[in-house]
This record gives structure tokens, sequence and C-alpha cells, in this order.
């Protein structure tokens, strides 16, 4: 009751202020939304405290909600201006950082396709990553980074990112990342895996020792697939703490586990003339052929091809007299300098003497 008549909230205001007034109906009285959250400390707000403060409730008097908006540069506008940047999310602090956060993550990915790009040309000509000297004064930092460098280069935009720009702790070149993208290529052997597809297949194995001293064991498989075409797969190097058939059968027996492969699907062996591996009680041959008769051995052609070359040496004195020859000349040239490079010129001049006579066309 006021003035002698019912008054009351009238929600036609709504439409009229609707940027700004609401209604509380526990209390009874309109409030404006943007004084009341961008009020002072003191709970002051413009001209109508009753507005930002404790209610408005004259209904009476709707010339008050006119007033309470002021002139353009009043605490009501101030504050319906700092509403709207509130809510607008294209320039919220959390937006900005995300926004940020997004041209992080691509000019990392950018980084990463790079180094997964040099690594797969790598990987594909069987050349070593690491350099002996990776420092930024080093003249040669290793195939890796020179090769990325050069890459990055040939594109502008690249080379901001993955040269000019990158943080010191995100330019995806330590050595983990390297090997980490090497062994994700290594899942290439999941493809090849497919492709026998539980088919019988031929295993090809052979031993050696590496610059590190390390004995080291290559698995090769040897299959014709779906099209028939005969395939011929590299799929592991497996190092060996020893050269025993049972050490060597033992290590073939955890990487089949691993890959799926089963020996009863063997129907050849390939090995050289080692004792080790071919040898028909001890051999490698030996246990696999007890546990598949079907895996029949064949000799490797190549060293077949070698072992006929000794017996011929052996047997006849002029073909022995010639590899002897052969062996002394490579130990004594090999071992000068000079003497590599006095053979280069003889040739050299050999082969002028033999252009200018006309027996070599160029």
């Amino acid at each position: 009751m006021i003035s002698g008549a019912m008054r009351r909230f009238n929600h036609a205001w709504f439409d009229q202020y609707k940027n700004w007034l609401e209604y509380s109906i526990k209390k009874d009285a309109a409030y404006c939304l943007c004084c009341y959250l961008f009020r002072d400390s003191n709970g002051k707000g413009g001209k109508t405290d009753a507005l930002s403060n404790e209610g408005f409730s004259n209904w009476n008097k709707f010339s008050r909600l006119a007033e309470h908006v002021g002139q353009v540069n009043s605490f009501h506008n101030n504050a319906v201006m700092k509403c709207e940047n509130l809510m607008r999310q294209g320039q919220s602090i959390k937006h900005t950082l995300h926004k940020q956060d997004d041209i992080t993550k691509n000019e990392c990915r950018i980084r990463l396709n790079a180094s997964i790009d040099v690594s797969k040309c790598l990987l594909r000509q069987g050349l070593p990553f690491r350099g002996h000297d990776e420092s930024e004064t080093s003249a040669d930092k290793g195939n890796f980074m020179e090769l990325r460098k050069y890459t990055a280069e040939q594109n502008e935009a690249v080379s901001k990112v993955v040269l000019q720009n990158a943080p010191g702790n995100n330019q995806m070149v330590s050595s983990k990342i390297q090997k980490y993208i090497a062994h994700c290529f290594a899942e290439v052997i999941k493809s090849i895996i497919e492709e026998i597809d539980h088919d019988v297949f031929c295993l090809l194995v052979d031993e050696s020792a590496d610059v590190s001293d390390k004995e080291q064991m290559a698995v090769v498989v040897w299959f014709v697939d779906k099209s028939g075409n005969v395939k011929e797969r590299f799929i592991s190097i497996i190092h060996v703490a020893e050269t025993s058939s049972a050490y060597l059968k033992s290590a073939i027996d955890s990487l089949f586990a691993k890959l799926g492969l089963s020996i009863k699907m063997l129907r050849g062996q390939g090995y050289d003339s080692a004792s080790n591996m071919k040898c028909e009680y001890n051999g490698l041959r030996s246990p696999i052929l007890r546990e598949n008769t079907s895996a029949y051995c064949v000799h490797c052609f190549a060293h077949q091809l070698q072992l006929v070359v000794v017996a011929v040496a052996k047997k006849h004195f002029e073909v022995g007299g010639f590899f002897d020859m052969i062996s002394l000349l490579l130990n004594v040239v090999g071992a000068s300098c000079k003497r590599k490079y006095k053979i280069k010129e003889d040739h050299r001049k050999m082969i002028e003497e033999d252009i200018l006579d006309g027996k070599i066309n160029t």
C-alpha cells in the first residue's frame, strides 16, 4: 500500500531495462545487477544506492530507474560496460590463455612433425642420428640436427617456429625423443605380421658382433603375399648374450611370442655354415626341426659361393696365389695414405692414356 493504492513491481519494466534490471521475489525489491556486482568496497554506487545495495521498492516512483541510469559517464553506465566486458568471452583472460595455449600446441606440433620427417628419412637410409658434438658452436651436429635445420630453412614459416622461436625445453630434438620416434616407426612390423596373416613363412637368421663388441642376431622373414609376390622383410635385431644354439632358439621363441608368429608355420630355415647355426646335431636348425619337421634348412647361397672359392683356392695353387696376392696388396696399400695416392695416380694416368688412344669413350 503506497499513497492509498496497491503498488507492485511491473514485469513490463524488464523490457525497458532488460540489460540490468533484476527482481527479488524473496525481498520484493528491484536491483541493478551491474551496479550490485561492481559497487565499491563501501557498497556505494551512484546516486541511487538502493538499486545497488538494499534494493528498490518504491513502486510509485518509477522515474527513479531512469535517474539511476544517469549520464554517459555515470557509475551505472561504467558498471554496465564492465559487465559486458566480463560476458564477452573473446576478451576474457581464460579465453586469451586458451588461445595462447592453442598457438603453443600448434607450434609444438610443427616442431614434432619436423623431427618425425627427419627421422623417417634417416631410418629409411639406415643412417646414424647423433653427432659427436651437438652444441651450438659445433660445425657438425650430426645427421639429425643438420638435416632438421636444412629442411626447416626451406620454409620461412616453419623456420621461425622450429629454429628461431623454439623454447629451450620444447625443441623436440633430445635423444629420448629421437629414440621414441624411432620406436614408433617400429610399428611398421605390425603391418608385416598382418601381411603374413598367420600363413606359412621362412626364417633367415645370422649373428655377428657390432662395433661395440655386442653380439647381434638379425632376423628376417621370407614369405609369399596374397598377390603371389615373394617378399623378404627384416623384422628385428636382437642382442644375444651368447651364441649357443639353445640361447638363439630361446631368443627366437621370445620374438615370435611377441609378434604373434608360430614356429609351426615355418616352412624353411636359412643360415650360414657356422656350427651353432647349421650343425645337424647341435645347431639352431636341430631344435626347430624337432619342433616342426616341415621347416627345411637351406644353406645360404652366398656362403656356398664363398666355400666354393675357398675349396678351389686350396686345390689350385694359381687361384690360391692370386687371392694371397690380393690380400697382401690390400694390407700393404691400405696401411699407407701415400701408397693409396700412388695407386690412384697410376690408375688415373692409365685411364688418360686409354682415352687418348681411343680405347675408352668418355
